[in-house]
């Protein structure tokens, strides 16, 4: 292979910061010179994801010289499409309709998965009809599971090959009540179908990536290579996100820093930032 098909994928919920530079960047050179460098929109988030947002996004994008490779993907545009792939799911008898509040869901938790979630205790799982009220569709893992008859692992770059951890995420929800989708639904349907073969992505998504094999193997995709980089974190050790006033891009350039400065900081700063998990089963 002479080079990757990579993507980075933001959400328009905010402007970019130091964190996405670096991200970005990482998925631009692991593509190569030979490969194509993707730009993704993950807008499902009607409430969050603003137009101005994701206009500024594209600006910063364009600022730092990192352009798409082909024309960009908005998941927004595409709704129909994520939606007709959990319908299959659902006639395979593999999701069902789940009327339970936050709340609710946190009283009947059966401990919390990998990266932190409350695993859906099931009380909706063995519903017979569909509800009339609100609902969210999830998986049923151990249906799923026990119809791929294995727990799918993944490649890392470096050569490890990751024992999946998906069991223990419990049955996660794939249709979202304000738009019926959910990121793990269209993460997995917009990598096959942009023929992504590598995936970059942060630390913080490894353990999710349990959840996204699952869904892979169900659905017949292709299964790509998948390159987690440290993250960026603040003082007091937290992840830089938008949610937590991360310094913007654009307060950034406002404080005079050029594009290359700004490439080559996100680089030194990702070069000593936190590290994927390497202490659980892995295989060489």
């Amino acid at each position: 292979m002479t080079g990757f098909r990579t993507r980075f994928a933001p959400s328009p919920t905010g402007y970019l910061h130091l964190g996405h530079v670096a991200s970005a960047c990482h998925a631009r050179e692991m593509a190569g010179a030979q490969g194509k460098f993707l730009i993704r929109i993950e807008d499902i988030d009607m409430q969050r994801c603003l137009p101005r947002f994701g206009q500024a996004l594209l600006d910063d994008l364009q600022w730092l010289g990192l352009a798409s490779s082909e024309a960009i993907l908005r998941q927004s545009d595409h709704l129909p499409f994520y939606r007709a792939t959990l319908d299959r799911l659902r006639r395979e008898g593999l999701v069902y309709a789940c009327t339970c509040s936050r709340a609710q869901v946190q009283a009947s938790a059966q401990g919390f998965a990998p990266d932190g979630s409350p695993v859906y205790g099931g009380p909706c799982r063995e519903a017979v009809h569909r509800p009339n009220g609100p609902y969210v569709w999830r998986l049923n893992m151990e249906k799923a599971l026990t119809r791929l008859g294995v727990t799918p692992s993944w490649q890392e770059l470096d050569g490890r090959r990751i024992v999946g951890q998906a069991a223990a995420f419990g049955d996660v929800v794939l249709g979202r009540r304000d738009n019926g989708v959910s990121y793990h639904l269209c993460v997995i349907c917009d990598d096959a179908r942009q023929g992504i073969t590598l995936v970059t992505r942060g630390a913080d998504l490894f353990e999710a990536t349990s959840v996204h094999r699952v869904l892979q193997e169900l659905l017949g995709f292709p299964e790509p290579l998948y390159a987690h980089h440290g993250l960026i974190c603040d003082e007091a050790g937290r992840k830089l996100s938008k949610r937590d006033g991360a310094e913007s891009l654009r307060a950034l350039r406002e404080k005079g820093l050029t594009a290359p400065e700004l490439i080559a900081l996100a680089r030194r700063v990702l070069s000593a930032g936190e590290i994927i998990p390497v202490g659980r089963n892995v295989d060489r």
